[in-house]
């Protein structure tokens, strides 16, 4: 989609693709490509740190948000005291279900644990809601065995759910965890400004793109712009 509006710029967009997390990066320091399309700024940063690379992001283009799931019981709104919820088990992901789980109602997280909070950050839990700390990828398989389960987008749908139509309820775009983890177009520092950089980023961002991922991700991915 994107290479066909810059086409009408004429500009020739390539699509290189790659199988792991680090080369991407090294690349796009290296200017063997231009930009690069796959990450979040956490890692972005950690990368940088790491590796004395010097890429930024140009701005969000979308997120792939959480959803709490039906195991057992669907009804959100009338959830029984002791229902068990499926988390997934390590930090970030953890706290982003907890935040979800903050933003329903169903319990109180602490002021300020934000997405580093673990279950010992739950300030109150009317509901005596039972959390079970499972793999975040073993979580779609489980989800029959607790009442209900907050799964990863990715997982989510590899495993056949629907997030648009399964998912009970999905992270905001406002959300802090939505604004953090969006994947961010990237390119080595100094290139921010390059008008075909320019114009990719506006491709991405533009109302196209954004109907494209809305009528093919089924809610898996959120347009963020």
């Amino acid at each position: 989609m994107a290479k066909e509006i810059l086409a009408e710029q004429g500009i020739d967009l390539e699509v290189v693709e790659f199988s792991d997390y680090v080369q991407p990066n090294l690349v796009t320091e290296s200017g063997e490509v231009d930009a690069n399309y796959f990450q979040h700024t956490p890692y972005l940063d950690s990368f940088n740190e790491e590796n004395g690379t010097h890429l930024v992001s140009v701005g969000a283009v979308h997120y792939e948000p959480f959803g709490i799931y039906p195991g057992k019981s669907d009804d959100l709104a009338n959830i029984a005291d002791g229902a068990t919820i499926a988390v997934p088990n390590d930090t970030t992901n953890e706290a982003r279900a907890l935040q979800l789980l903050a933003a329903q109602g169903l319990i109180t997280v602490r002021d300020g644990a934000g997405l580093t909070a673990t279950v010992n950050d739950i300030t109150d839990n009317p509901h005596n809601l039972q959390i079970k700390e499972i793999e975040a990828a073993q979580l779609p398989r489980t989800v029959q065995d607790v009442d209900f389960a907050v799964i990863n987008g990715n997982y989510a749908m590899e495993a056949g759910f629907s997030v648009g139509k399964d998912a009970l309820a999905t992270e905001d775009a406002s959300s802090e965890a939505a604004q953090t983890y969006a994947n961010v177009l990237v390119v080595k520092e100094g290139r921010e400004n390059d008008p075909a950089i320019q114009a990719l980023y506006a491709a991405l961002t533009g109302d196209k793109v954004k109907d494209y991922i809305n009528s093919t991700y089924d809610g898996a991915v959120v347009p963020i712009f």
